[in-house]
């Protein structure tokens, strides 16, 4: 039978599609995943590996085998997590990927209050675009992701968590500031400030741009929120932000002014993702609740303000 060692070598390859980098991503010389994998090939009788190529390629079968030894090992790593839980409890460390569009504004309190509660829990946290992480879920090398929905894909355990408003913002001195009443008819052709294209925030822009009849502008897109409310606060364009971030000590409103359009609002919808069945699944359910809580109350702020 293959080892588990040699399933990860050709998971790793398949992933990295490079001898030397699959190697690194284990931990183990460039020789000796060549080697294993050779055994491995030798032990099942077939081809895995197209050698002589760049990138490196699996055969079909080994593409094929890959993704089985993918979740052999995810169902290997939860079962010595389970066992690992039972002697702790809520403890070991969590790998949680987190969108930068929620992160730096929404977490750290919540991170707070996870430490104070379950000091043996540790939190690596790694921030990234939403579709990419939750592609690194799916292969085992996150615990938990918090996303914008819609998520979808089978195997997945999705939790949302909290709803929250968007704003359309523009510098203190754009003219539309100072309406007393304005109407999506006051904002059809203005230009609106989004993240680069990879972001579920881009697609929602898109979105928003239809209903307001604005125009999104393509050759300004920013790498996070403070990028698009400093340019919106230049008075480069208008931007679209979070409710959470605006009232927050990160983000705020020092340069910048919310648009309150009377015949427009938008929202987005967060959630907490995990595999089924993850062995640490109800530790991903005390984090989900702790996020989700800590969103309600920061809501429920906003709105008696």
């Amino acid at each position: 039978m293959p080892s588990l060692r040699q399933l990860q070598y050709l998971v790793a390859l398949g992933d990295m599609q490079h001898f030397g980098r699959a190697a690194a991503s284990v931990n183990v010389s460039q020789p000796t995943l060549s080697q294993q994998l050779r055994a491995l090939e030798t032990r099942l009788g077939i081809t895995l590996v197209e050698r002589g190529d760049t990138p490196v390629q699996l055969t079909p079968v080994g593409r094929e085998i890959a993704a089985r030894a993918r979740d052999i090992l995810i169902g290997v790593d939860d079962l010595r997590g389970m066992a690992r839980r039972s002697i702790t409890g809520l403890a070991g460390t969590v790998r949680f990927g987190v969108t930068p569009t929620i992160g730096p504004y929404l977490l750290p309190p919540v991170v707070a209050r996870l430490h104070r509660e379950y000091p043996d829990m540790r939190l690596h946290m790694r921030e990234g675009i939403p579709d990419d992480q939750l592609a690194v879920l799916r292969r085992g090398a996150l615990d938990m992701v918090v996303a914008p929905l819609p998520v979808a894909g089978a195997g997945l355990e999705i939790v949302p968590l909290f709803r929250e408003p968007l704003h359309v913002v523009a510098a203190p001195d754009n003219p539309l500031v100072g309406r007393t009443v304005l109407t999506k008819a006051d904002v059809a052709g203005s230009g609106i400030l989004s993240l680069d294209r990879r972001h579920h925030f881009h697609r929602q822009a898109i979105d928003i741009c239809q209903e307001l009849n604005a125009d999104l502008l393509r050759d300004y897109e920013g790498t996070s929120l403070d990028s698009l409310r400093q340019m919106a606060g230049s008075g480069l364009g208008l931007a679209i932000l979070p409710e959470l971030y605006l009232q927050s000590e990160v983000g705020g409103e020092d340069m910048v002014r919310r648009l309150d359009i009377a015949d427009w609002s938008a929202s987005r919808s967060i959630a907490a993702v995990w595999r089924c069945g993850a062995a640490y699944g109800d530790s991903y359910r005390v984090i989900a609740r702790a996020i989700g809580e800590k969103a309600a109350e920061l809501l429920h702020g906003a709105g008696q303000a």
